[in-house]
């Protein structure tokens, strides 16, 4: 999993390489002296065309009106960007080493199953805890099997041809007939398989990873709303300039409708044309969006929080909760609670939209309220066992996290609520050592947690827990590695997670990158996506290859398929494609432009800390955070949000 961000700060998008060819398949021009590729000429500025338009490449077909989201001018090329500064690798880059052995289990450790393929996938678990079922956990460190994993022949340790290990050698022309049985499969498989050797490391064996391998178990593809183009060549529809701070400044939240392109800016909520990028309404605010929710209700209706500087102070406070309209713009509520105390306005951390109530969360409690009329359904209260609702998850339910005792020691549960009274109707109880619980799914019932702060890379996550949402029964428990897997839950937050989803009976979860496949003189690296059934914890076969150069995170379910985002090598534009959730097989949705200033403004949008929304075609990368430039060059080459798309 990556590294967060320093605090205050998101990190810069690790520089890409700037000097190679433009376009896909371009001729090689011989290298000039000295290190590297060969230089490219001077791009013709961001998104430019070979054939420049009248309007400049990047603005709409219509210009847009004036004022705020009118696209800017290009700016000019330059030579490579400078290295970033040293600070904690960047988010999909080599990071902190193998995590030493977990909390609770011996400093023994045996040999780790394959990358990304468990050598007996079991049903991981905690000793005492439901669903423990005694077999070998995939990848978590220090877990002891009960019974040895069984080799496969043609992997390291397997018996001979014989059947029997270290049986009699086969003769040469044997070898010969085994090599060619070996090298027909893996053409016609089309894959990589990957086996760990004695020194724990993933060594990838051969293969192209350019195709996806998959199986189902359990799981059904299809249902999906999102289609392939006929052209999934996708240019870009039109961006906003980054507007001017002086300071670290939040604007989180983004949305997507049939209608509009609804993004937050600096004391504003702003919607824009889903092809033009002009402003359709446009929503001032007192203060910044301080925390927002993904998700939508049916009639297209959203919250969001927001600051205020209270009465007698110079600082501003994140306390207005708040629904929008967002086909309209309409603010159809506001709202704030006092804390049990009864005199100051409780300050919020995070929001969220679940079965029609909104629900806000923070150190001092929850409150909420009915989405359509702004009722006050609950709000903090003062309790002798110190119990209260850090935070919620919304989406098709509402589940909240409860924490009781001590700030340092809290006993945490997850308990699904009804929507209108916020009483619980079922509890699951968090393993002692757990601090913060990370909703990644209501529907179905899906928490990550760091156990006992055993996934040491700033994640958020060792372990995701499968519970059914009306007993509050573990279903399974399902290790993630930090050194194995991508995905990343905020460190406090109880719905901020990314590049993971839950649907279709299944979790789908990335891998780290890793070396592409021996041989390849494709430059980068590489991942999969992997699945995970909720209901045993038992890994699917098969997997989501991003191919080689290539590294891919899922964004969210669509029915029973994925849609996810990949990154492209540095001579190739990023893509968005859909995983049938059975099968895992990758269908390419959109193909971003493979200019050189086209990519290097949109990998500024990593998706740990950015806002993707992906939906008919079309891709609307947005910031979260923004940060003063450091050089008037600087601000020509940040933007708030790029909108790219193949209609």
């Amino acid at each position: 999993m990556s590294q967060p961000p320093q605090p205050q700060q998101p990190p810069e998008p690790p520089s890409r390489p700037q000097n190679a060819p433009q376009g896909f398949g371009a001729p090689q021009e011989p290298a000039a002296p000295g290190f590297g590729a060969p230089q490219d000429p001077p791009a013709p500025g961001f998104g430019a065309p070979q054939d420049p338009p009248a309007s400049g490449f990047g603005a709409p077909q219509e210009p847009p009106a004036g004022g705020f989201g009118t696209p800017t001018p290009p700016p000019p090329a330059g030579p490579p960007s400078t290295p970033p500064p040293s600070g904690p690798p960047a988010y999909g880059y080599p990071h902190t080493p193998e995590p030493q052995p977990g909390y609770g289990y011996p400093n023994t450790a045996p040999q780790q199953p394959g990358y990304g393929y468990p050598g007996q996938p079991g049903q991981p678990g905690y000793p005492g805890q439901p669903g423990y079922p005694g077999q070998p956990g995939y990848g978590y460190p220090g877990q002891p099997p009960t019974q040895p994993a069984q080799p496969q022949y043609g992997m390291p340790g397997a018996p001979g041809p014989g059947g029997q290990p270290g049986g009699k050698k086969p003769n040469t022309q044997m070898l010969i007939i085994i090599a060619a049985v070996v090298a027909v499969a893996l053409i016609v498989g089309g894959g990589v398989w990957y086996a760990t050797g004695k020194d724990g490391k993933d060594t990838a064996k051969t293969g192209d990873t350019g195709g996806t391998t998959g199986g189902a178990s359990g799981g059904t593809g299809g249902g999906g709303k999102e289609k392939a183009p006929a052209n999934t060549a996708a240019k870009v529809l039109f961006q906003s300039p980054q507007p001017a701070v002086t300071d670290l400044t939040s604007v989180l939240g983004s949305w997507l409708t049939d209608k509009v392109y609804v993004k937050t800016g600096v004391k504003e909520i702003v919607g824009y044309d889903l092809v033009k990028g002009t402003p359709v309404w446009k929503l001032p605010l007192t203060g910044n969006v301080c925390a927002a929710t993904k998700h939508v209700s049916s009639d297209n209706k959203t919250a969001f929080a927001f600051e205020t500087v209270p009465d007698g102070s110079k600082y501003p406070s994140c306390t207005e909760a708040a629904a929008l309209d967002l086909n309209t713009g309409k603010l159809l509520w506001q709202a704030d609670v006092k804390g049990g105390d009864g005199d100051r306005k409780t300050q919020f951390e995070e929001i969220t939209l679940g079965a029609g109530t909104v629900a806000a969360g923070g150190i001092s409690g929850g409150a909420a309220w009915d989405l359509n009329t702004g009722k006050e359904l609950w709000k903090p209260t003062a309790n002798t066992d110190q119990c209260e609702d850090a935070g919620y998850g919304g989406g098709d339910a509402l589940v909240a996290v409860r924490k009781c005792g001590d700030y340092d020691k809290p006993t945490v549960s997850v308990q699904t609520l009804d929507p209108k009274t916020g009483q619980p109707l079922a509890t699951y109880k968090m393993l002692p050592g757990i601090q913060y619980a990370h909703i990644v799914s209501t529907k179905p019932l899906v928490v990550a947690a760091d156990v006992g702060d055993t996934a040491r890379d700033g994640s958020g996550i060792s372990d995701f827990f499968s519970i059914d949402d009306k007993t509050g029964k573990l279903l399974a428990r399902i290790p993630a590695p930090g050194a194995k897997y991508s995905a990343a839950c905020d460190g406090t937050s109880v719905e901020k997670c990314s590049m993971v989803v839950a649907g279709n009976g299944r979790l789908y979860v990335p891998t780290e990158a890793h070396d592409n496949a021996g041989g390849t003189s494709v430059v980068g690296r590489t991942n999969e996506i992997l699945a995970f059934d909720l209901a045993t914890g038992q890994a699917v076969p098969g997997r989501a290859d991003a191919g080689d150069g290539y590294k891919m995170y899922p964004l969210r379910m669509d029915g029973n398929n994925v849609i996810a985002y990949r990154e492209g090598p540095y001579d190739k534009g990023s893509e968005v494609v859909s995983i049938d959730g059975g099968s895992l097989k990758a269908t390419l949705l959109m193909e971003n432009p493979a200019e050189r200033s086209v990519r290097e403004a949109m990998s500024q949008f990593l998706p740990q800390y950015s806002d993707m929304d992906y939906a008919n075609g079309r891709l609307y990368l947005g910031a979260t955070r923004l940060s003063k430039p450091y050089s008037n060059d600087d601000s020509e080459k940040k933007f708030l949000f790029i909108a790219t798309g193949t209609g």
